[in-house]
């Protein structure tokens, strides 16, 4: 499975995508989370330990790295660059392992794409991505940055899930509507809306009302949880300080429901 997990900032995806990752690994998957999304957070979330996560450098970021597979360094003027450098071997050279054996990749972001000195490391992170979503059998769990359009339309087709959080407000829809729209363009099928957040009865209704404006449906449901504050302010992995909370088990659920909508795909 190839999952990626996208929304407006600030809705909860990448804690979501950290106690997705550990959930599958526990039951016996391999699994690689990557973070591309600029805020890097995915490393806490997993519950890397900060003197190992604060020596990873993104794979944006690593000129010497970027240099060796696509024959340009980054900054160079007018430097002639491989469109297909080598990288079946980046994930398992540059990635660190976290918790439950979960392996994390930090991509980092094309600060300037388009601008000639980042052509070089976009060739990069473009390869690698088409690479692990064509390639790969393990489970992949991607922590994005909101929005689909950083990727471009050959990335996002790889991907066999689309997790969309969506927290009860009208921007945070908003925004859902946006990126639901883009993924069906980009002919992506399995689009998972997740509310998130979600305090009571009215605020759910409130998405289901919102949602069902746009011919969308809420798929999941994770209740707001005040076990997520307190894991936070006190440095912990929500799965390892509160195991058995109301939002561990609704992302429990959650991946239950992609094993099944995985093996119904299998099966056709």
């Amino acid at each position: 499975m190839k999952i990626a997990v996208v929304g407006k900032g600030g809705v909860g995806k990448t804690t979501i995508a950290a106690n997705l990752a550990r959930l599958f690994a526990k039951d016996g998957y391999l699994v690689l989370a990557i973070d591309a999304d600029p805020a890097m957070n995915l490393a806490h979330s997993l519950g890397i330990d900060k003197s190992i996560s604060s020596k990873i450098i993104p794979l944006a970021d690593n000129n010497d790295l970027i240099e060796e597979r696509t024959g340009a360094r980054p900054g160079s003027i007018g430097s002639v660059f491989s469109l297909t450098p080598k990288v079946h071997d980046i994930a398992e050279k540059y990635s660190v392992m976290g918790p439950d054996n979960v392996r994390l990749l930090v991509m980092g972001t094309v600060k300037s794409a388009g601008s000639g000195c980042m052509c070089p490391a976009n060739s990069l992170l473009r390869a690698l991505f088409r690479h692990l979503l064509i390639e790969s059998k393990d489970v992949i769990v991607v922590d994005m940055e909101a929005g689909l359009e950083h990727l471009g339309r050959g990335i996002v087709r790889g991907f066999d899930f689309i997790l969309n959080v969506v927290e009860p407000s009208i921007q945070s829809v908003d925004t859902t509507v946006r990126i639901v729209k883009l993924a069906k363009d980009l002919n992506v099928k399995n689009i998972i809306i997740v509310g998130n957040k979600v305090r009571n009865e009215k605020q759910k209704g409130f998405l289901e009302e919102e949602l069902k404006k746009n011919d969308l449906k809420l798929t999941s449901l994770i209740p707001y949880d005040e076990k997520v504050l307190e894991a936070d302010m006190l440095n912990i992995p929500l799965i390892d300080y509160a195991p058995i909370s109301n939002s561990i088990n609704a992302i429990h659920s959650l991946k239950d429901l992609l094993k099944i909508m995985a093996n119904k795909t299998l099966s056709q």
